[in-house]
């Protein structure tokens, strides 16, 4: 294991942070225009199959967040990285010599667990280094870095399609982890000495997860947490296809998602300066009402009928707020899970965003399979899911009031 003993300066060490954490936004989003291309060889029957090699990554994502956070408290930050990154690769070589649907999703399933491991991970470097405020100044950076890859990554998609074809975006992946891999093992330090690891305890886990479920305002939180990443996972899996069969914009897909991530990134921005003088809750709220009005919006215009124009105006302006409400309410949420869990924050930590990240995979699934040309099932699915969140966000309640 490569350890060198200087400490990044504050602007390189940023820098490597979000470019762990892209790796998570870059594996989703430059995928979303290949999904025709692959259902077209891999699911002739049955296009919206496809969309499952979105959900199937994030379900991996979800599955090694459970374990990742321990392991990395076990062995060091560096070695988890590296083991993970090594499973990516291996999963994107899979993947690109795979010729059935079933087994490019078992790839991107082992893809996902790969990838838990720099976005987990990533955050205790941070950890360990800063605290309180210092902290999160260094994560609005780390965040305003990263907002740029989800308005990138499509676009960087469809350049590697139109030069080869989707197989080769694989490559990419696998180049980029690299990179950035060998940028981590190169100059930054370990960051948790050894007298500091601890061992892996299953029973530890276990009582993490009473803890975290037994708690009122940690269960809510994590279940509203729950429901907002399955709308934002639901639009990320129907939006390619809405925006091509539905809108017939699949050429120019790309540049309407650039413009959508563009616009959506505020979110954190407007986020950091209201929540101090707000509240966490009441953003929730509001956001989740919004969400409630939009979608029903959405499904007034489909309904009524209007020309492909307005309709498809209507349709980027609530996939925006779909973006812009998961940007507004999932750090707050989890900010509401974590705070009666400082005691045991690594393990929550890895208990609430598990269980969200799959929960949301097992809200998103259904509704995108229920694609039928028009964004008529996307936009239920989101307005029921948006009720659900109001409703068990209004009974919160921190344990200081």
């Amino acid at each position: 294991m490569i350890n060198p003993t200087r400490p990044l300066g504050q602007t390189e060490f940023v820098a490597l942070i979000a470019m762990l954490a892209a790796s998570v936004a870059f594996s989703i989003d430059a995928m979303l225009p290949a999904l025709p291309d692959i259902g077209a060889e891999l699911s002739p029957g049955n296009l919206n199959r496809a969309q499952l090699i979105i959900t199937s990554f994030v379900l991996g994502m979800g599955l090694g967040t459970f374990i990742t956070g321990p392991l990395a408290d076990r062995f060091g930050r560096k070695t988890v990285i590296l083991w993970g990154a090594g499973l990516y690769v291996s999963a994107t070589v899979f993947a690109f010599f795979t010729t059935t649907l079933e087994t490019m999703i078992a790839a991107r399933i082992l893809m996902g667990l790969g990838a838990a491991a720099p976005r987990v991970v990533a955050i205790a470097l941070v950890r360990d280094l800063y605290s309180g405020r210092e902290m999160a100044r260094i994560m609005s950076f780390v965040m305003l870095v990263f907002s740029l890859i989800p308005a990138l990554a499509p676009t960087l998609g469809a350049g590697i399609i139109a030069v080869s074809n989707w197989r080769s975006i694989f490559i990419a992946f696998a180049i980029f982890m690299g990179l950035i891999t060998c940028w981590l093992m190169l100059r930054q330090p370990e960051t948790l000495a050894p007298e500091n690891r601890r061992p892996l305890s299953v029973t530890n886990l276990f009582a993490a997860a009473r803890a975290v479920f037994t708690h009122p305002t940690a269960r809510l939180a994590t279940f509203v947490q729950t429901l907002s990443m399955g709308m934002l996972f639901s639009m990320l899996s129907s939006t390619q296809q809405v925006f091509d069969q539905t809108y017939g914009q699949g050429d120019t897909f790309h540049l309407w998602f650039g413009g959508i991530a563009i616009l959506a990134a505020s979110a954190s921005i407007i986020n950091a300066r209201l929540v101090g003088r707000l509240g966490m809750r009441p953003i929730i709220k509001a956001m989740m009402t919004a969400q409630i009005f939009m979608s029903l919006g959405m499904i007034c215009v489909v309904m009524l009928g209007l020309s492909n124009h307005i309709e498809l105006l209507f349709y980027a302006v609530w996939t925006v707020s779909v973006f812009f409400q998961a940007g507004l309410t999932l750090g707050n949420l989890n900010a509401l899970a974590m705070e009666p869990m400082g005691h045991i924050a690594g393990s929550a930590a890895s208990i609430i965003t598990a269980t969200a990240t799959v929960g949301a995979v097992i809200i998103a699934v259904p509704i995108g399979l229920r694609f039928d040309g028009t964004p008529l099932p996307l936009a239920i699915g989101i307005f029921v899911c948006a009720c659900v969140a109001l409703w068990l966000t209004t009974m919160i309640r921190r344990d200081s009031d």
